[in-house]
């Protein structure tokens, strides 16, 4: 292949083996072993002569292969994208041939989409590997143009989303960033998590919720108890407060509505269209299809449902990415970053689950628990989700005294130290800040 000796004969010409670097060619690219041979000969007499280049006499006496071509008229650009080009057929050659060959040998019935996510893996490498990038980023100076078109997108709701919290302290989402929803085990972060998708979906978005330790008929039991109770289908009085709820979720579970609710809820089932201008795609713990827990078939499932909000419940059930790193808890905190990565790459709202850290609880006056947020450092699983969060919302709820706290312990845009506190009855869909001002707060001792 002669575009190595012409891109090199140039490189000689111009003074700048830097180029090379420039378009990531390697050994790996050339396809003989007299190209390799010229190749680390110029690199390698550019790194002790101060990136000089030598004479293409000098490269023709030290690499009898090397056939010197003055002034290339090609572009540098050309040259490393035929070299590129070459390399990744290639490659691909010797996976198919070798190492494709070697893992179809070992794979069983069962482990057949293993298989898959390997061999696209793989493939995914082979194209990083020779992609050729004739501009890197953006250039303050001249993308002002490029800035402007996506100011405009923008300013005309194109470009991305936002789409409002349900609770005040929290503010808006915004499409392609990560949000992670923490509390200690028990105490509301699915529910919590569920109101805020459920309110989106209402606003129109398309929502997919992988809710890996849940069976899909309680996700669609908590909801419709949700989405009834934004209706106000029944009443609830509660330490003398009259409270709009939804469907009882322990009468739908167990199959017991009385004949008149049976009837309504059949009825809400029917016309839950006209309430969800969005739609809202489960995938329970318990779907038999639902083996597959990457983040690749995530990003499937994101692109096949059109999702514009996704809930991942929890993170930590997730199948982990590799430990490249070879650290303590680096495959979790590879995962994180995938994750924070496809919320960009989909221009999705993330939402990433995971527990916090137990901690001493203290009790009131009237001997019941304290509720308390869960401090930024309580992160649990992996530090690296606090990181990669564009918001990091901390959870407490008890739902025997029926109030919560919501609130923000990270926010890019301000809000740390926010919170909002909340009615807490899930059992009825009602998990809301109180509507009647500061004599009901006093009402559930706030």
């Amino acid at each position: 292949m002669h575009h190595t000796q012409l891109i090199i004969s140039k490189v000689i010409d111009a003074n700048d083996v830097a180029i090379l670097t420039r378009y990531g060619i390697t050994e790996r690219d050339l396809p003989t072993e007299g190209d390799r041979q010229v190749f680390r000969f110029v690199t390698s007499y550019a790194d002790k002569n101060r990136g000089q280049a030598p004479s293409y006499a000098e490269v023709t006496a030290q690499c009898p292969d090397f056939n010197y071509t003055p002034m290339v008229s090609d572009s540098y650009e050309y040259l490393a994208r035929e070299i590129k080009k070459h390399s990744a057929k290639v490659q691909f050659a010797e996976l198919v041939n070798g190492k494709l060959g070697e893992q179809f040998e070992n794979v069983g019935q069962k482990d057949i989409f293993k298989l898959f996510d390997w061999l696209q893996s793989e493939v995914e490498s082979i194209k990083l590997r020779t992609d050729v990038r004739n501009k890197i980023g953006t250039d303050i100076k001249a993308d002002g143009d490029k800035f402007l078109a996506e100011y405009d997108r923008r300013k005309s709701g194109e470009s991305f989303k936002t789409w409002p919290s349900k609770f005040s302290s929290v503010g808006d989402y915004v499409s392609g960033n990560m949000y992670v929803v923490y509390g200690k085990s028990g105490r509301g972060k699915s529910v919590i998590t569920l109101e805020e998708v459920i309110e989106m979906a209402m606003n129109g978005a398309n929502v997919l919720i992988w809710a890996m330790e849940m069976p899909w008929f309680e996700v669609l039991v908590r909801i419709y108890v949700s989405v009834s109770a934004r209706k106000g289908l029944t009443t609830l009085n509660v330490d003398g407060i009259d409270l709009t709820g939804g469907f009882d979720a322990s009468d739908i579970r167990k199959g017991k509505l009385s004949d008149e609710f049976d009837t309504a809820f059949r009825f809400f089932i029917e016309t839950i269209n006209d309430e969800i201008a969005g739609n809202i795609t489960v995938r329970g713990v318990d779907d038999p299809d639902f083996g597959n827990r990457t983040i690749r078939q995530l990003e499937t499932d994101i692109l096949q449902t059109k999702a514009d909000v996704v809930m991942v419940d929890p993170f930590y059930y997730l199948h982990y990415e590799k430990n490249t790193s070879k650290t303590t808890g680096g495959d979790a905190a590879a995962t994180s970053e995938k994750l924070r990565h496809l919320a960009g790459r989909t221009q999705t709202v993330m939402f990433a689950i995971t527990q916090a850290d137990e901690t001493a609880e203290t009790e009131s006056d009237d001997g019941s628990r304290e509720i308390e947020l869960p401090k930024r450092k309580d992160v649990s699983k992996t530090k690296q989700l606090m990181q990669d969060a564009s918001v990091l919302i901390a959870v407490d709820t008890d739902y025997k005294q029926g109030r919560g706290l919501v609130g923000v312990n990270k926010g890019r845009d301000g809000g740390e130290g926010d919170f909002t506190e909340i009615i807490y009855i899930p059992q009825v869909g009602i998990v809301r800040e109180p509507e009647t001002g500061v004599e009901a707060v006093r009402q559930f001792n706030f």
